[in-house]
């Protein structure tokens, strides 16, 4: 496999010498944004005969890779991963042209794999036998994974907000978990203090050359399967950023060649919840400040960015892009939305990009025309009670009385109580308490699913994904108030039809009460009655909608 011949500073233009497992800092003015240089020319030609002979994997590209893969490793599994053409799921988002770069076909369903295989080659070929890695999930899975191959100790310190799911499979790769209760970058710092003391192998993530330019071979492999085409859009959601980074250095290195006739333009989405690049973006700042994440979803929960935000940032000036969030929410919703519609079960991860694409769809950013590359990867099992929460299955049990009555009376019996079971009920309401209050007091009546939401914006997301029995909302809110969601839940064919029943704290005036006639199934003042006879007539509406469905 071919070294680089030189290492060239993106910021000052300064040329060095490529040296291993070196952090990847200019020796002029420090910048961290210093790229490999091969042999193009030598690699051009082999491109142009097809590649012959070589399989369809990661080391298809060794070329332009900065290791030479030791004979007695193999990780020929990573890379060479499937891209298909969305067709159901894409058409409900109303675009024609998504192609989904499938990268759960990895050893362990990540891409993550790629940056795994060539770090731990250059790793073994350097003689490491022990390293040190911070991961949010993911990448600490495919590098145990690899080390495990390897015969490579591997230090991996997490922070406690990763699902114990994904710690336990770290583990069983043999690699030592250090589980940190804090934020991803206090972990970091953490873990390269650690290094430090033991004098061991510091995976530095962008900052370390094999990491990144293992993820170009995913922009190779894409142009490959278009049959040489540059893609108009490439879609990944970050963390760090050390995926699209990479991934544009491939799509660069092909353009400098002449095999494609453009740049894609890169959009990169976050979690609403840790979007430190976004607000640096729209802000129009080339530095992101740090934030203290707020998200569920812990793989994307890197709260500075540091340089790599100002190197995208830089790539999206001179190519073209954008950098937008979506809710944990919204992710969640397009889970259910591409399992049901394209069979894909995806991390929630890899949901943040869609409903990415979803918006920028929707707000005309991405053109009908255009074709658009989303990253795919990863499982979903470590979070699945984020998505679907507690009550996503119900769970009927014949009691004894049932299973020793008569087969009639027993089933009888046993559908009255899948009817309570699969009732759901979507309490609307920024105050928490008053919330929980309607929930506890609905159980205690009736076995209802009962889901609550903490604002105007989040009660629509779930009613529209949810399609639940009964809305209860909170006339005052921030930002969107009940008056807009009844609105917005009337306009939707989807939701236009579910009973609501409006609670408010104050008098309703005359105006007011204009706009929700003929919108509502009942109101409610808080204080005006006891909860309990609140309860009872949420009941006796639900019961009246669920008799008007049986008699249809």
């Amino acid at each position: 496999m071919s070294k680089p011949q030189f290492m060239e500073c993106m910021q000052c233009g300064n040329k060095q010498e490529f040296k291993p497992l070196a952090p990847t800092i200019c020796e002029r003015c420090n910048s961290a944004w210093v790229e490999a240089h091969y042999d193009y020319n030598s690699f051009k030609r082999e491109l142009l005969r097809g590649l012959p002979d070589r399989p369809f994997n990661i080391w298809r590209y060794y070329d332009v890779l900065p290791v030479e893969a030791p004979p007695e490793m193999n990780f020929e599994e990573a890379g060479g991963t499937p891209m298909r053409k969305s067709r159901r799921y894409a058409a409900q988002v109303g675009h024609e042209n998504l192609y989904v770069k499938d990268e759960r076909y990895g050893p362990t369903s990540s891409f993550k794999d790629r940056q795994a295989a060539v770090a731990v080659a250059a790793m073994a070929e350097a003689g490491i036998n022990e390293a040190v890695i911070a991961s949010t999930g993911n990448a600490a899975v495919a590098y145990a994974a690899a080390c495990a191959q390897a015969g490579i100790k591997l230090w991996v310190f997490m922070t406690s907000m990763v699902p114990p799911e994904k710690l336990r499979e770290v583990a069983l790769f043999g690699a030592e978990v250090v589980k940190v209760t804090g934020t991803y970058d206090q972990t970091k710092l953490i873990a390269a203090e650690f290094a430090t003391r033991r004098g061991l192998q510091l995976d530095r993530g962008a900052g370390h050359l094999p990491s990144r330019e293992s993820m170009k071979t995913i922009a190779y492999e894409i142009v490959e399967q278009l049959d040489w085409r540059s893609p108009d859009w490439y879609i990944q959601a970050v963390s760090g950023g050390l995926g699209p980074l990479g991934v544009y250095h491939g799509f660069q290195e092909l353009y400098d060649m002449g095999l494609i006739d453009k740049i894609p333009k890169l959009a990169v989405i976050q979690s609403a919840g840790c979007a430190p690049m976004v607000k640096a973006f729209k802000a129009g700042k080339s530095t992101a400040d740090p934030v203290t994440p707020e998200t569920r979803i812990a793989i994307l929960s890197t709260g500075d960015p540091g340089d790599t935000y100002t190197y995208l940032w830089e790539i999206i000036q001179r190519h073209g892009g954008v950098m937008e969030c979506v809710s944990d929410t919204e992710a969640f919703a397009t889970m259910r939305a591409l399992a049901k519609a394209d069979g894909l079960a995806v991390e929630p991860a890899t949901a943040v990009a869609f409903a990415g694409f979803e918006k920028l769809v929707k707000d005309g950013v991405i053109e009908n025309s255009e074709l658009v590359v989303v990253n795919c990867t990863g499982h979903t099992f470590p979070v699945e009670k984020h998505v679907l929460q507690d009550q996503w299955a119900v769970d009927l049990q014949l009691s004894e009385a049932d299973k020793s009555a008569s087969r009639q009376e027993g089933l009888q019996a046993a559908l009255e109580t899948l009817d309570e079971k699969a009732t759901t009920v979507l309490v609307v309401d920024d105050n928490r308490d008053a919330a929980h209050l309607i929930r506890r007091l609905l159980e205690k009546k009736k076995k209802y699913r009962v889901f609550e939401a903490v604002d105007g914006r989040d009660g629509l997301e779930q009613a529209k994904a949810r399609i639940p029995d009964m809305i209860i909302l909170d006339l005052m809110m921030p930002e969107i108030d009940g008056f807009g969601v009844l609105e917005e839940l009337k306009a939707d064919p989807r939701t236009q039809n579910i009973p609501v029943i409006v609670v408010s704290a104050k008098d309703i005036t005359e105006a007011e009460w204009q706009r929700l006639h003929g919108q509502i199934e009942g109101l409610y003042q808080k204080g005006s009655l006891p909860p309990m006879e609140f309860v009872d007539q949420v009941v006796e509406v639900i019961e009246q909608k669920v008799s008007k469905g049986d008699a249809e």
